[in-house]
């Protein structure tokens, strides 16, 4: 089953792709939020359509979609968790994950425009596999770290690299500005992956391959980070890990490369889809 939310940015319906055709779910009247993670709503969708799936009305492709994942609590990063993208950046592979906090305000439709925020000279790119929460979890074991996941998706995290390393602080300033977040398109269940971690996951940027790995690479792999991560802060249902990139982002690249205006960022996963930015100078909302 994939979960997807579609319309415009703050009015979004739910929905849900059957047989690669999308098909509105409104009726079944629960965002896919917090609430209906914690309340066995993946369940209960899946019944809601078993026995309405004839009078689903199939939706078109040309509507927009938003995150599958309406607001989440939190959006837990991890660091340098392949060791190519921690070389390429001059930096050691970690002995523990590196964990940092994206804003929720930085979440954005898979297809919707990066926008470079304002006094930002160094926007870089970063695809990621994400996990969604589909159960509370605090102090998990990690052999039981796989019952707590109700599925992934596609992320670019994007990045400032001079808010991230030269303004001071964590990393936090470089990772949650507005954009910085495009999920989806949507949310595979976890039935739907049989391996997440023997996944192809690229990025181009104006069509030039730039990240080409494997999930096969992580070095923290997922049961241990929701166990690790669930040792310093309770995760809620609907919360995303997102798990690193690969090697070849633009502050990898000799000399280094940054986004620009008008520049197109196209990237995907195996069995999670494909999403695709353009990037835009920044103006006030």
């Amino acid at each position: 089953m994939k979960l997807i939310r579609f319309g415009e940015p703050g009015k979004e319906k739910t929905g849900i792709i059957i047989n690669d055709k999308r098909y509105d779910t409104s009726a079944f009247g629960e965002d896919y939020n917090e609430q209906f993670f914690e309340s066995d709503g993946l369940s209960r969708l899946a019944d809601f359509v078993k026995y309405n799936q004839h009078q689903l009305v199939e939706i078109g492709d040309n509507l927009r979609l938003g995150s599958p994942v309406a607001r989440p609590s939190k959006i837990v990063c991890i660091g340098l968790n392949y060791k190519d993208h921690a070389l390429e950046t001059n930096a050691t592979p970690p002995s523990e994950p590196v964990i940092f906090l994206k804003s929720t305000t930085a979440i954005s439709g898979p297809d919707d425009d990066i926008m470079i925020p304002k006094n930002s000279i160094k926007t870089d790119w970063e695809v990621e596999l994400a996990v969604v929460i589909g159960k509370k979890a605090s102090y998990v074991e990690e052999a039981d770290a796989a019952n707590h996941i109700a599925g992934y998706l596609l992320h670019n995290d994007v990045s400032e690299r001079e808010f991230q390393l030269e303004r001071s602080g964590t990393w936090d300033k470089g990772k949650g500005c507005d954009t910085f977040a495009p999920l989806g398109p949507y949310l595979a269940i976890k039935d739907e992956i049989h391996d997440p971690h023997d996944l192809k996951i690229w990025l181009k940027l104006n069509d030039k391959l730039v990240q080409n790995g494997t999930t096969a690479n992580i070095i923290f792999r997922i049961p241990y980070l929701i166990a690790y991560v669930s040792q310093f802060m309770t995760l809620l249902p609907g919360d995303i890990i997102s798990t690193g990139t690969p090697a070849g982002v633009g502050l990898g690249m000799n000399p280094p490369v940054y986004l620009k205006p008008g520049d197109i960022v196209e990237l995907g996963i195996d069995g999670l889809g494909t999403s695709k930015q353009q990037v835009t100078a920044y103006s006030k909302k």
